[in-house]
């Protein structure tokens, strides 16, 4: 067999690895209405981790298939190239090629320990041009907007359709047109030219969302249905989201990726963009779940950028953490995260425990609360574009983990990260009483959420969080998590000896959450306040109650926006209290 023939067929066979992948991707996605209808949320968590997991098993597959057919180090440069040629020419007409050719890089990069990137041997960039549109009849359900508004709903949940009951659907049809009225116009809904729908729904956790927009002459408007089910799993429409800040905050960074099963992942992201314009393209293909394919993406968007700014990349604001060296370029929104070579007395901790904390979260429920990582393996920088100072502090704090050549900074272990405004930094600059109060009460949300997702932060200091442009606390330092059941919570002993826990017998995995007040924030008046706001996160019952739920395995539902948006439900025997809601 000559080598355009093995060539040819390990191509083949790598396609055929990417399509098994897709295909087990496709079914477990499928399974989210079945899981959603039956209340099966317990295995709705699972999934998410089996999903996560696909790509890296599927990507090994592969690997192994190449080893096993061809002696790898064996093969000249030219093979490769000829081997990215044959993949090309079989992706013309795939539904999916652009995630076919990120598994492909996936490939090369395992081969090759992520030291052959280039577009000679891998799709550094896109081989195909996608025009949004050209699929786009196959992923949109279209509505006729001449009718009533109700009729228009009525044959909405005709193709909609699940396979429990609805608590109430004529209470909920009401709901729907009442809001919309309220929302548009007489005007405005007379010049509607069309509504149109995804027809994935897309479920995370315990909701599922229909989402889409409604189409009038000089604007687009977006338009989301959100569905629950209740204790007896009957649906119920819970909001009408019409506001594309309640939609940005669904598709936040710091939630979990959706469900939402399509063949044709391209065209649904572009029409999210058109929902969503202020959202990068990547980080709407991390939502779906292909975030592998994200990456791709946001490197190929980070190129880009690169070209058309001169700004050079500089240590983050904020306080140096002891774990972590955390740089940025300014006029780009990630932050870059390297662990250092040695960490402070205080950390007794290892390099592969911080690896591993950050997986904890990539496998977690994140809640609206816990920052989306993504790991990168010999990223490069141009090393002109790196300030001195940056330079210096990375070669004394982090030597191991980068390389200088005479014109690139390549770094072999990182992640990249939102970038956010440090708290502690926004605490110390805010003046405004009810900003402060708005803020010290999302911290204290925030808190309790990632401890009712069954994680305890460890490290609660202030600049181990973030606020977002929408005013969120996301928590974002992730060295000293553990699940719940890792720490032993402890009251203090009552003592007049101020010094009489220097006598405690302390293990290393006590807490004592008397002494939050101490660290969390720094001024008294904020203290005050988080103790007024949040008093139960400084007693031990509260953590041993958190502790207690996340061993029942009890799941948690955290809506996303604004519960002034939830419609009004008359159920008896249901409670209308929604206890830490996600805004």
């Amino acid at each position: 067999m000559n080598e355009q023939q093995v060539a040819g067929r390990i191509a083949y066979r790598i396609l055929q690895h990417f399509d098994k992948s897709f295909r087990w991707f496709s079914r477990i996605t499928r399974g989210a209405q079945e899981r959603f209808e039956k209340g099966q949320w317990q295995a709705t968590q699972s999934c998410v981790k089996e999903r996560i997991t696909i790509y890296e098993t599927s990507l090994a597959e592969a690997v192994a298939d190449i080893y096993h057919d061809v002696t790898v180090h064996q093969q000249n440069e030219l093979f490769w190239q000829i081997l990215k040629q044959h993949f090309e020419s079989l992706l013309s007409g795939h539904p999916q090629f652009e995630l076919a050719e990120t598994f492909y890089n996936s490939v090369i990069g395992r081969l090759f320990q992520h030291q052959k990137i280039d577009n000679k041997v891998m799709f550094l960039q896109p081989s195909q041009c996608y025009l949004p549109g050209h699929h786009r009849h196959k992923v949109i359900n279209s509505f006729d907007p001449s009718t009533t508004v109700r009729k228009m709903y009525q044959t909405l949940f005709k193709v909609y359709r699940f396979n429990v009951p609805f608590e109430d659907k004529e209470r909920d049809f009401c709901h729907l047109e009442q809001a919309l009225r309220e929302r548009l116009t007489r005007k405005q809904l007379a010049s509607v030219t069309a509504v149109e729908m995804l027809q994935p729904v897309f479920y995370r956790s315990k909701a599922a969302y229909v989402i889409g927009r409604i189409c009038m002459p000089s604007h687009t408007l977006p338009f989301v249905i959100a569905l629950q089910t209740n204790a007896n799993q009957a649906i119920f429409v819970d909001a009408l989201l019409t506001d594309r800040k309640d939609l940005s905050v669904i598709f936040g960074f710091a939630r979990s990726y959706f469900m939402a099963d399509t063949l044709y992942p391209a065209e649904v992201t572009a029409f999210l963009q058109e929902l969503l314009p202020n959202k990068k393209h990547f980080e709407l293909y991390m939502a779906l779940g292909h975030f592998k394919h994200g990456k791709t993406v946001f490197y190929r968007d980070f190129l880009a950028h690169l070209q058309r700014s001169h700004d050079c990349f500089e240590a983050a604001p904020g306080t140096r953490g002891l774990v972590m060296m955390v740089f940025h370029l300014p006029s780009y929104g990630v932050v870059f995260k390297i662990i250092k070579d040695e960490f402070a007395e205080s950390k007794n901790i290892t390099r592969q425990h911080v690896k591993d904390c950050y997986k904890l979260v990539k496998m977690s429920d994140r809640v609206g609360r816990m920052a989306d990582t993504h790991e990168y393996v010999n990223f490069k920088l141009p090393r002109d574009r790196v300030s001195n100072e940056l330079l210096e502090e990375l070669q004394r704090t982090c030597a191991s983990s980068i390389e200088l050549t005479e014109s690139e900074l390549i770094i072999r272990h990182m992640y990249i990260e939102r970038k956010m405004t440090p708290l502690n930094l926004y605490l110390e600059q805010e003046t405004d009483p009810e900003k402060l109060r708005h803020t010290i009460n999302e911290l204290g949300l925030c808190i309790k959420q990632i401890a009712l997702a069954n994680i305890f932060p460890g490290d609660m200091l202030s600049k181990n969080f973030g606020i977002t442009r929408h005013g969120r606390v996301i928590f974002y330092d992730y060295d000293e998590i553990c699940l719940m059941k890792n720490r032993n919570f402890r009251a203090l002993p009552k003592s007049d000896d101020p010094y009489a826990i220097d006598t405690l017998s302390v293990a290393p995995d006590d807490v004592f959450p008397e002494q939050f007040e101490h660290f969390i924030v720094g001024k008294r008046h904020l203290k005050t306040l988080l103790k007024t706001l949040h008093g139960n996160l400084l007693t031990a019952s509260y953590w041993r109650e958190m502790q207690r739920i996340a061993q029942r395995g009890e799941v948690q539902n955290f809506t996303p926006y604004n519960s002034q948006m939830c419609f009004p439900r008359e159920t008896p025997g249901e409670s209308k209290i929604r206890p830490y809601n996600s805004r």
